[in-house]
């Protein structure tokens, strides 16, 4: 019975995911981009490190937190699907691997959100920027994972 209803809403379930995927993803590449600004750009206290902070609230809690929670949630939903994951394989493991790390830098981007909130920021422009390519990196590892299937 669960299983009938979870392979006719395959389609919609799957549809959901990428459309969260791609909301998530955005503010992953987003936000890191938004601190070099605020860096580079803001002195605390000013009214452009306001309008920095009303920007990353906003982006962290409005679009990511939602659609993380939300790519969790039809992921989850696609994974007890039957027939759509062979855990024999590789490739879930390695898929899996790529969303803990792009989780855990959502977590830490929200503890850099809350560091500039605090005035206690510490990290540089260029760390931020090159912590940006954490999520491209990880992007590779899971399509890859998921169309090859290796």
């Amino acid at each position: 019975m669960i299983s009938d209803i979870l392979g006719s809403a395959y389609p919609y379930v799957k549809s959901l995911h990428i459309i969260s995927v791609v909301a998530w993803m955005a503010g992953l590449f987003y936000l890191p981009r938004l601190f070099v600004y605020h860096v580079e750009a803001a002195e605390r206290g000013d009214s452009r490190d306001e309008i920095f902070q009303v920007m990353e609230q906003k982006l962290f809690r409005v679009i990511m937190n939602p659609a993380m929670m939300a790519t969790y949630l039809f992921g989850l939903t696609l994974a007890f699907t039957p027939g759509v994951v062979d855990w024999a394989s590789v490739w879930p493991y390695t898929k899996i691997a790529g969303i803990g790390v792009l989780t855990w830098f959502h977590h830490w981007l929200g503890a850099q959100r809350k560091a500039f909130v605090a005035g206690e920021n510490i990290v540089s422009g260029r760390t931020y920027r090159l912590m940006n390519e954490v999520p491209t990196i990880c992007l590779v590892v899971i399509v890859l994972s998921v169309v090859v299937r290796f």
